[in-house]
């Protein structure tokens, strides 16, 4: 019986990954799992009753996080701006500005991919999106459906480490609460916070340094193997003279929102209702809103925020169980034994979260996972905003990774019969060795993450 109540919050992990793998959807999962186990162990005298009446407290808790508020708002400009059409002209614009250049078309697709991406911060949304709308223009013109396939699905995980990023919002929230949990359990009583400000100026850099190494890439395909990647036919790539009409509304969108989070004019909360509203009247101003897509944008908006949330009750309950049992002290344990120290236990949970990845979303580990391990890392030194980056990279990098990344998935559900699934495979190679690269880098020099915010925010 000791060994049973020592061993029961692997047992409640295990039981949970086992659910989802038969296909139960995650937030009744986490919640089930999480009510039986408490259900068992009351019975059995091993579990506080207690814990269970501090349920109503930590979901009023969720519904009055400030922060959380901002995610709605964000899915709601990203929703606007993808079924809006904003994004396909914009897509037209780049292509022709970069049309007659090497890797041209695969510039436009990069950057472009780079905007959506930060805006829906959905890794499915936006695969599919440049996927229905880059990829039959890409192999039309000759790319190889290696590189175009590749460069489609690598621009659509940007999402998890380019801000505003709805992942690095729910990543913010979670780290903020593990670090402060973390400092009390080391003696701090007026603990140090960490926000998403925090982590979206941290993240600037890396992102931006991912971008240039995917550019840098394709034009060196462009050079070394030119008829992988055709230079458009000049009928085809005619300076548009809409360009900075198409190009500018939205680039203007994403600098207002992130400057004014990143200079302190405006919360994450404040700066994404900003980015709704402006994403609104752009929509309107370049073309007209029916009723029908203004009801398509809200219902997808709903929808989506609603999954979030629901998945996010269901983890809430599921980490109060797991520290109900003592879950945090038996991962500390285990974390402490480890050989390597700090060292070796970031690697095994970078590497568990790498798998993971392919079997779950990234809001799924972030509102699992993180809670679990973070506090414990972050009680072993590590710096937060340095752990958030480098889980939101090594998601992008899993979601990326044969043969079952979610962002190969998506994008061969979208892709033409002629593309072949190994050339999915093939084509995000080259890709996953640029993020490897860029999580080395991180991890030798941790100033790419920690040295902007702490210039911005001392």
């Amino acid at each position: 019986m000791q060994i049973l109540v020592e061993y029961a919050p692997v047992i409640m992990i295990c039981a949970a990954f086992a659910m989802l793998l038969l296909g139960y959807p995650v937030a009744l999962t986490l919640a089930g799992t999480a009510l039986i186990a408490s259900v068992v162990g009351i019975s059995a005298g091993i579990f506080d009753f207690a814990f269970l009446t501090a349920i109503p407290n930590r979901l009023f808790g969720l519904i009055v996080n400030q922060t959380l508020i901002a995610i709605p708002l964000f899915i709601l400009m990203g929703v606007i701006l993808e079924k809006s059409g904003i994004a396909e002209n914009l897509l037209d614009s780049m292509t022709s500005l970069f049309g007659r250049r090497p890797g041209g078309m695969g510039f436009a697709v990069t950057i472009v991919g780079m905007l959506m991406a930060a805006s829906t911060g959905i890794v499915g949304a936006t695969v599919v999106t440049m996927g229905l709308m880059s990829l039959p223009s890409m192999l039309k013109h000759g790319y190889d459906p290696k590189l175009a396939t590749g460069t489609i699905c690598a621009t659509g995980t940007l999402g998890q480490i380019i801000p505003p990023s709805i992942a690095l919002v729910l990543l913010g929230d979670v780290l903020s609460n593990a670090y402060q949990q973390a400092q009390l359990k080391l003696g701090v009583f007026s603990p140090r916070t960490v926000s998403v400000g925090d982590l979206f100026a941290g993240a600037m850099i890396p992102g931006l340094l991912l971008v240039f190494f995917y550019l840098v890439y394709i034009y060196s395909v462009s050079v070394l193997q030119p008829d992988r990647t055709p230079l458009i036919p000049e009928d085809k790539s005619k300076k548009n003279t809409h360009l900075m009409q198409s190009l500018l509304p939205p680039l203007i969108l994403m600098v207002c929102v992130l400057g004014s989070i990143l200079s302190g004019m405006a919360t994450p909360t404040e700066a994404a209702g900003v980015g709704a509203l402006g994403a609104l009247v752009l929509a309107g101003l370049q073309r007209s809103i029916s009723l029908e897509q203004l009801n398509q944008i809200t219902r997808s908006a709903t929808e989506t925020t609603a999954m979030v949330f629901f998945i996010l009750i269901g983890a809430s309950i599921f980490s109060l169980v797991f520290r109900g049992y003592g879950g945090d002290e038996l991962i500390q344990r285990i974390f402490e034994d480890m050989p390597g120290g700090v060292v070796g236990a970031t690697a095994i949970v970078m590497v568990v979260i790498f798998l993971l990845g392919f079997i779950l979303d990234f809001i799924e580990i972030t509102f699992v996972v993180v809670p679990i391990v973070g506090p414990v890392l972050l009680g072993m030194g590590l710096d937060p905003i340095w752990l958030g980056i480098m889980i939101a990279i090594n998601l992008q990098t899993s979601f990326l990774t044969p043969p079952f990344g979610f962002a190969l998935f998506y994008l061969r559900g979208v892709a033409p019969e002629t593309v072949k699934t190994t050339d999915i495979y093939r084509g995000v190679v080259p890709f996953i060795i640029i993020q490897l690269f860029l999580l080395g880098l991180l991890t030798i020099w941790p100033d790419l993450a920690t040295w902007l915010p702490s210039k911005i925010y001392g």
